[in-house]
């Protein structure tokens, strides 16, 4: 109930609009209740991304890992991801609004996990030689920024467009990871 009321004030607000207030007007507890879950708004705000994130991370981690080749691995992650980001539009619409907050927030530990994740999967493919040697921890860094960025771009076009958004950006990896791989 209590996330379900963040969702709906970070939605329609904004995180940096929103308080607790805010956040327990729209439930039916008493306003000190809210501190027996949650210290501020930022641990309700990242329990809400941690939450929609942690299912698209299963995603992702799965699709890479079963990947065959290395356009499955590249190409088939961001397809996993931008139907997750897709089919959660309410979540993603606040991730939309407060994208700025969210930029921020990417160090986190809850959020950084997606990206040490990723960094494990491309250390193991460069190990596979799968992938040529590459700086896993920028590449890593920079496909995560990438699927954020063409993320929220994607949730502006009505409707999203999931296989352009997945296309260009395997496209942009495999390009670049050709070229690192002739060198």
């Amino acid at each position: 109930m209590i996330l379900e009321a963040a969702r709906a004030a970070f939605a329609e607000k904004g995180y940096g609009a929103t308080g607790v207030r805010d956040i327990v007007r729209r439930t039916d507890l008493a306003p000190g209740t809210f501190y027996n879950y949650f210290p501020d708004k930022e641990a309700i705000f990242l329990a809400l991304v941690e939450e929609s994130i942690g299912s698209i991370r299963v995603r992702l981690r799965s699709a890479r890992q079963e990947a065959g080749s290395l356009e499955e691995f590249v190409c088939g992650a961001y397809h996993a991801y931008f139907t997750g980001v897709a089919e959660d539009p309410a979540m993603f619409e606040l991730l939309r609004r407060n994208a700025g907050t969210v930029r921020t927030m990417l160090d986190d530990p809850l959020l950084a996990a997606g990206v040490d994740e990723l960094l494990e999967d491309l250390n193991a493919a460069i190990a596979r030689g799968d992938l040529p040697p590459l700086d896993a921890r920028y590449m890593a860094r920079a496909m995560a920024g990438v699927g954020l960025e063409v993320g929220m771009e994607m949730l502006e076009r009505r409707p999203p467009d999931v296989d352009g958004a997945a296309r260009f950006a395997c496209d942009l990896f495999l390009g670049g990871i050709e070229r690192m791989g002739s060198r």
